[in-house]
């Protein structure tokens, strides 16, 4: 039986873990994008073939595209979208005239992920993510300042917020702006609070509905194309998979992915599955969504969250926290089976090691990597997934 695909992301010559570093890990493939290339604009076959050989000469393959991001006119269905989906199309033909067929890709809107504190420190001293509703809360209320927020909280939760934004100093308060502004993987530019501002305004105005809408727009439109292509489509959960500031979610739990695959049916509609993202919620059943949806799981981040009683989480180590991880790598090591006896789909699914630790000496490079993107906590990780799954294997005799 062949394992899963062992992938890590990188983000370009640029990106302070270079690919000597990476293949020294038994890494078989690459997740990266074409970083430099504008949002919208069209990925040239030029800059794919130039990105593919500099991984390949490091004798690794580039395994999935992460990400072919969404322009917002596509998002918020302007009248300017069928000219980027017109692009993105073609980006995704350059891709597949260069044999790369998995991409993974978001619809989240402002941001791609939502975290308070970017340097929490653990007990064992090492540190991670770590997301604070109350703290949320306060960027909300307090900087954000979201017109009709104080009426989204109950006043527990506004006299919470009130106290700590208050005994916040100023370093504080800006710590806390520049970890929202931060989220934005494969960049240490924090976005602009007036742009970030501005677009908040202009998402407030979209209901759930209508995002869901955008989004079905734009798979009915890209989705035959890549079909045609033998490209697979990897739409990533919302992270977290929670309303924050007021804006909706649309790929955060069982119902709305069902939305996303019954919006365009094709064995190239599918998901990135993320434990951390979905597991960030207690009320998703990963192995229910991985035995449900399986057949469409064409790309896999694994990492694990710890949740707490007050609504807050951080992430855990990738084997400790309160996603049920051995039961998740179970579920998919049967659902390659099945694809195996089945003939059908990816077996190999490409699966990376998902956020990391800041440790050891990862500490002393901190200003060479991007958040969440250390070379040490991922390897670790890896390791740790890699010897989860020989394990799993060995107990099902697969």
């Amino acid at each position: 039986m062949e394992y899963l695909k062992k992938t890590f992301r990188w983000f370009g010559p640029e990106f302070g873990v270079t690919l000597n570093d990476v293949r020294q890990l038994g890494v078989e493939g690459i997740v990266a994008a074409c970083q430099d290339v504008p949002l919208g604009e069209i990925w040239s076959v030029e800059a794919i073939v130039s990105l593919k050989n500099e991984i390949e000469v490091h004798d690794m393959e580039w395994s999935v595209v992460e990400s072919v991001n969404v322009h917002t006119a596509i998002k918020y269905g302007l009248p300017e979208r069928d000219r980027y989906i017109a692009n993105y199309i073609q980006t995704l033909r350059n891709l597949a005239q260069n044999d790369i067929r998995v991409v993974c890709y978001n619809f989240m809107q402002l941001i791609d992920w939502t975290r308070t504190d970017l340097d929490h420190k653990l007990p064992n001293g090492a540190s991670a993510l770590l997301y604070d509703p109350i703290a949320a809360a306060a960027f909300d209320l307090y900087i954000l300042k979201r017109e009709g927020a104080e009426r989204t909280y109950d006043a527990a939760t506004l006299k919470k917020t009130r106290i700590y934004f208050e005994g916040l100093d100023a370093v504080g308060r800006k710590n806390l702006e520049e970890a929202i502004l931060a989220g934005m993987p494969g960049s240490r530019k924090l976005i602009a609070l007036d742009e970030f501002k501005k677009n908040h305004a202009t998402v407030l105005q979209i209901s759930k509905a209508q995002l869901q809408e955008n989004l079905a727009y734009f798979l009915k439109a890209i989705i035959p194309e890549a079909e045609k292509l033998g490209v697979k489509m990897a739409i990533h959960p919302d992270d977290p998979p929670f309303s924050v500031f007021g804006v909706p979610r649309i790929a955060s739990n069982y119902e709305e992915l069902k939305f996303i695959l019954d919006a365009c049916p094709s064995p190239s509609n599918g998901l990135t599955f993320c434990s951390g993202s979905l597991g960030a919620s207690g009320g998703n059943d990963l192995v229910k969504i991985i035995e449900d949806f399986g057949d469409k799981v064409h790309f896999i981040h694994l990492r694990n969250v710890a949740r707490q009683d007050d609504g807050s989480f951080y992430e855990a180590e990738h084997l400790n926290g309160s996603v049920p991880i051995e039961k998740v790598m179970r579920a998919i090591v049967l659902e390659q089976k099945k694809r195996k006896e089945n003939t059908s789909g990816i077996i190999r699914i490409p699966m990376r090691p998902d956020h990391g630790h800041v440790l050891l000496d990862d500490m002393k490079r901190q200003d060479d990597f991007y958040c969440g993107y250390s070379l040490v906590g991922r390897a670790m990780g890896l390791m740790q997934l890699s010897g989860l799954e020989k394990g799993i294997r060995e107990g099902l005799n697969i």
